[in-house]
This record gives C-alpha cells, sequence and structure tokens, in this order.
C-alpha cells in the first residue's frame, strides 16, 4: 500500500508515534512549517495531536485504510467519521495514542522570549530576506492575528469581507493603512443575495447547518473562493491565535464565568485550545471545497509548545488579552502599535454575517420568539436549493 499523508513524512510519523512526542517540530524535527500531519501509513490512519489535518473514514469500513474507506475531504465518503485528534485508526478500532503536552511554566521574561521566537520564525519575520511565496494570500480582518500574518507576506494580497459599514472592513482599512499595505488590500462586500446564495454552498462543504458554524465558514469560504479566482492556491489564516494566546474574554476570570470549567487563567485557555480540532474540521474543509490550502504560522509546532508554556500572567488580565502576542507586535519593526493593540470582533460579527442572516430569517418570517430561527431559515434555504436542483 502507498503511503498516503499531509504534513510530514511516514518515518517521522512513525518516529512521533514510536516516542508519544505530540509535537515534534517543536524539538527541531520535521519540516520548519510542520503544522501537524494525517493521512494514512502502514495500514494505519493518523491524525495529528491538534487536529491541524483532518483525516475521515467510512463509518463500518471493515479495513478503515484501505484506499476507498478514508479522505481527507469528507464529502468524497458514503457515511464518513472523522478520526479523533491524536487517535490512530486501524481494523481494531481507535486508539488515543497522542495527547496535548502539559510542559513546565516558563518564569515571564524566558516565555517572552521563548514565544518572539517561535514566532518570528514561524511568520517568517527572523528572515525578511527569504524569497516570498507567490501563490498565497492573507485573509485580513485588521486584528492583531491577521495583521501578524501579514508582516510575514509582504508581497500577498489582503482579502477583508463584509456588508458595507462593517467592523471588519473598517479596521482593515484602517490596519492596512497604518502598515502602508493600502494598495494590497481587497475589499469583498456582501449583499443579502450573495449571502442566500452561499448558504446551501456553505453547509454541504462543512456538512453542518447551525447558524454559528455556517456564519464562521461563510465569510471564509467567499474569500477563499475569490482568492481562487485570481490565482492564488493558499490562504494564511490566523486562525489558533486566539485559543493558545488568551484572546477570549472567558478566560480572563474564569473561576467567575459559566463558559469554562477550569477556574485559573492558563486552565482556561487550555479548554479553548481543546476546541481547535472540531474548528478546523469546519474551516480546512471549507477550504478544500474551492480548492484552496490553508496556512496556518500560529499552529506550528513551535508556537503551539511555546505557547503551553506561558504563565497566565502573560495570557489574559483584567484588562489585556493575549499579552504575550501582543508583547511580540510591539517589538520594532513588527506592527503599529494601533494595529498591535487593538481589538476586534469575531469574524461573524464583524462581517455582520450573523446580524444579516438573522434579518433574513426574520424578513422569511423566522421571527425570533421561534426556537432556532436562525437555523430553520438555513434548512428552509437547503430544501428550497435541493428542489431547484
Amino acid at each position: 500500500m502507498t503511503d498516503t499523508l499531509r504534513g510530514a513524512t511516514a518515518d517521522i510519523i512513525q518516529d512521533v508515534l514510536d516516542n508519544v512526542d505530540p509535537l515534534p517540530g517543536a524539538h527541531g524535527r520535521g519540516p520548519s512549517d510542520m503544522g501537524g500531519f494525517g493521512g494514512c501509513v502502514d495500514g494505519q490512519v493518523v491524525r495529528d495531536v491538534l487536529g491541524r489535518q483532518p483525516v475521515y473514514t467510512e463509518a463500518e469500513a471493515v479495513d478503515p485504510a484501505a484506499d476507498e474507506a478514508w479522505a481527507f475531504e469528507p464529502t468524497t465518503l458514503g457515511d464518513p467519521a472523522v478520526v479523533p485528534p491524536g487517535a490512530v485508526r486501524t481494523v481494531d478500532g481507535d486508539s488515543q495514542r497522542l495527547d496535548l503536552p502539559e510542559p513546565p511554566v516558563d518564569d515571564p521574561e524566558t516565555a517572552q522570549q521563548v514565544v518572539n521566537e517561535a514566532l518570528a520564525a514561524a511568520l517568517g519575520l527572523d528572515d525578511r530576506e527569504a524569497s516570498q511565496p507567490t501563490d498565497v494570500a492573507v485573509a485580513f480582518s485588521g486584528g492583531v492575528d491577521s495583521a501578524l500574518v501579514a508582516a510575514g507576506l509582504l508581497e500577498a494580497p489582503l482579502y477583508v469581507i463584509g456588508f458595507e459599514g462593517s467592523h471588519d472592513i473598517a479596521a482593515a482599512r484602517e490596519a492596512a493603512a497604518a502598515m502602508d499595505r493600502t494598495a494590497d488590500l481587497q475589499v469583498i462586500e456582501l449583499d443579502h443575495e450573495t449571502l442566500r446564495e452561499a448558504v446551501p454552498r456553505v453547509t454541504e462543504a462543512i456538512g453542518r447547518t447551525n447558524p454559528m458554524d455556517v456564519s464562521i465558514a461563510l465569510p471564509l469560504l467567499l474569500v477563499a473562493e475569490r482568492a481562487s479566482e485570481d490565482g492564488y492556491d493558499r490562504l494564511a489564516l490566523g486562525q489558533g491565535a486566539d485559543e493558545l494566546f488568551g484572546g477570549y474574554s472567558k478566560v480572563v476570570d474564569p473561576a467567575e464565568d459559566h463558559r469554562v470549567e477550569a477556574e485559573t487563567v492558563r486552565g482556561a485557555v487550555r479548554e479553548t485550545i481543546t476546541t481547535l480540532p472540531e474548528q478546523l474540521e469546519r474551516d480546512v474543509c471549507g477550504l478544500q471545497a474551492v480548492g484552496i490550502e490553508p496556512v496556518t504560522p500560529f499552529l506550528q509546532d513551535r508556537v503551539v509548545d511555546a505557547a503551553l508554556r506561558l504563565p497566565g500572567e502573560l495570557l489574559a488580565t483584567g484588562d489585556r488579552r493575549k499579552v504575550a502576542l501582543r508583547e511580540f507586535a510591539l517589538r520594532e519593526g513588527v506592527l503599529p502599535e494601533s494595529v498591535a493593540s487593538t481589538d476586534k470582533k469575531a469574524v461573524q460579527y464583524g462581517s455582520y454575517v450573523s446580524r444579516e442572516l438573522d434579518r433574513l430569517a426574520r424578513q422569511a418570517g423566522y421571527k425570533r420568539r421561534m426556537d432556532d430561527h436562525v437555523g430553520q431559515y438555513i434548512r428552509s434555504l437547503l430544501a428550497s436549493d435541493s428542489e431547484t436542483a
């Protein structure tokens, strides 16, 4: 059987499994841009510890490693079942082989230095003379995460999407101007017709119909489509920065926040990190459905390893989140202070996609007093699309 893998060679994956080393790139082994792995090797289907390379098998397959029984894209299978992150799937079932490590906490000075080095290397800011890729575009919303990605891709176009007057378009224009990248900014303005037309395609690509997932995946898929039309094969994302570096409000005071079970900042951040595999299944599927591969520098092993060593004070405080990430961004020559310190809304809110889906649902008669009114509206669009197909 021919090994079919993404993200690493068969030798590296076997070494990872033999030595139970879930983040091999952090220790100098494997490709320098390693961001997880997945695929089929030696009669077993494998997926890395953070699920950065989603892999699926037929739910009832006798041999899940058979050529026709597994795939990277779930839509190519009749009844896809995702391989859990860190697991190996064989004829004997699933075996959890890798778990997210719990390295010791570094002192603040050391932790910040390690993060600085990891981010500079992952983002390409440690060698500005290196040749720039020509096949990569950047999903750009004007926040510190996407701005850092853009800072390492000086020749890449920057795509922002949203309705007229949306927070993301305004923030992207301000950030691009501050970074002297106005000429690189491509604005994709949404309207209601585009939104309605995209919903069925998005739900088919991600295999989900709930409003939250649809409103997150929809702008990303439309940006990927535009980038593909413009001749780009890959889309660079700021994915993982919020989870790894304490970007969510719920991690600031976790003992008083019902949205997390942990009582410490570090514990709450770790909880958010464990949500990444499911998010990646959605987002990677959406991008690959339109022929685009993701580039996720914040999810490289070396960055993950560095983030896991951060003390709580460098993750989130009462008045500041993503502390270590912003400290890196504020270093000379990285980002302007106005961009490094800015806060932004999640894409579904900053683009107004969530708001306008709600508006369309109510206009179609699905009122807010109804249970899951936006979900009902989404399913009505799917039914209508099926009837006209």
